[in-house]
């Protein structure tokens, strides 16, 4: 069975069977084709909780399935790949952050969306990588706890003066794998390209930057830019999806070394083996840690208004 028969047989199961498909924009093109709606992690979440399908399908990593639940606890969400996992989000938990916290009773913990369930359900508020810095200066709290990535807590700390801001050493490791010196390459290679980079980068990647910004805003400025060259700094995938959604213009890999292997680890044939019921993982949360975790994420919405 080729590709496009395996998305035909697809298209067709999630109809019979009622379920909506959610790609993240790191996963393969091909199955971003067969989804109902694609995007980051946040976008996907709140697209699902809004669709009347009674089956959710997530193509992404585990914190973004949870997010589904936490968003649409009625509904019966899958993992299309049991082992799709984030290196970020399983870098911290409960227990650390508890401790953590009794050092700083007075900050308002600021988690990234990029955590799990569980480390939620501890946190003041939830934030996206496109809404850190105008969330964090709308809390009326000076003192800031942010976690887990710290690169992108030091871009919200440097737009965001006014506050005070403890950072913890954790982070992407994809992002924060290149080096300004793999940018300065490519910079004088490519001259007349603009450098738009993800704010999990390291701080002197982001500073070689012409744009920063979180996925769906790097994809953005790119298509509206009237630039024709551009070198992208984040997952792979996204390079390639530009160049299908702008034939005319030109896009660079930052770096090889951007290449997530839990997003790459599902294939169009996990997709189709969950929708026959031999494949994918059900994500079940009780209904406590659903209710707590949603605080910090019904916090983000408001703060974000």
């Amino acid at each position: 069975m080729n590709v496009s028969e395996l998305q035909q047989k697809i298209l067709e199961l999630k109809k019979q069977n009622d379920v909506c498909v959610l790609a993240h924009s790191y996963v393969a093109r091909e199955i971003c084709e067969i989804a109902d709606f694609t995007g980051d992690s946040y976008k996907l979440s709140v697209d699902a909780s809004k669709v009347g399908n009674k089956n959710i399908l997530m193509c992404g990593v585990r914190f973004m399935a949870e997010t589904c639940k936490i968003l649409s606890p009625d509904k019966n969400v899958y993992l299309a790949q049991p082992i799709a996992g984030c290196a970020m989000a399983d870098q911290m938990d409960k227990q650390l952050i508890s401790q953590v916290k009794e050092n700083y009773p007075n900050h308002t913990v600021v988690a990234y969306i990029n955590t799990t369930a569980d480390l939620k359900t501890i946190c003041d508020v939830c934030v996206t990588s496109s809404s850190a810095v105008k969330i964090v200066n709308n809390i009326e709290n000076k003192d800031i706890l942010f976690i887990p990535d710290c690169n992108l807590g030091a871009y919200v700390a440097k737009q965001c003066p006014d506050k005070n801001i403890k950072l913890l050493n954790g982070g992407c490791p994809i992002h924060a794998c290149v080096n300004p010196e793999e940018v300065k390459a490519m910079q004088e290679k490519y001259p007349e390209a603009e450098l738009l980079v993800h704010p999990e980068c390291v701080p002197e990647v982001c500073a070689l930057a012409d744009y920063i910004g979180s996925t769906s805003g790097i994809m953005d400025y790119a298509v509206k830019s009237d630039k024709k060259e551009f070198i992208i700094g984040t997952e792979i995938s996204i390079a390639e999806h530009l160049q299908y959604m702008c034939p005319d213009k030109t896009f660079h890999i930052l770096s090889l070394k951007l290449i997530c292997p839990n997003m790459k680890s599902t294939t169009l044939v996990d997709v189709y083996n969950c929708l026959c019921g031999k494949g994918g993982e059900e994500i079940l949360l009780d209904s406590k840690t659903i209710t707590e975790a949603k605080k910090c994420i019904d916090e983000m919405i408001r703060l974000g208004e």
